[in-house]
Order: structure tokens, then sequence, then C-alpha cells
């Protein structure tokens, strides 16, 4: 099973890869599907751990944006 969500973290990967590098628009939006959906299948098949350890950075970096979007508003 670890093999399963390693292999699809690293398509993910792969496919931002090929979305930051691409300029057309067909390769453009396949790759970007492929991360989210493969992305989003490895979460599923991540032990609970994992999932608790992505989640944590998910609000960390939530966190860290809205702090310093906050301080460019000059409230």
């Amino acid at each position: 099973m670890p093999s399963a969500y390693l292999a699809l973290l690293t398509l993910s990967f792969g496919s931002v890869w090929i979305y930051l590098r691409a300029s057309n628009d067909v390769p453009f939006v396949l790759a970007a599907l492929t991360a989210v959906v493969c992305f989003i299948w490895g979460f599923a098949l991540a032990p609970w751990l994992v999932q608790l350890v992505i989640i944590g950075l998910v609000l960390g970096l939530d966190k860290f944006y809205f702090s310093k979007a906050g301080r460019l508003g000059g409230n």
C-alpha cells in the first residue's frame, strides 16, 4: 500500500513540473488536472498519520499566508 500513494505523489509532482513548463493549452490543462486528481487520490490512500501531517502543513501555510496578506492591506 505505501508504494501506491508514493507513486501518486511522484506523479503529482511530475505533473506540476510539466504544468509549470508547458505553454500550450492542452498539456497545461491536462497536467493541472492530473496533479489535482493524483494528489487527492494519494491523500485518500495515505495512512492517517500522513494525512494529519499534510493537513497540518496546509493549515500552517494558510495561517502564514493570511498573516502576510493582512499586513499588506495597511490595517
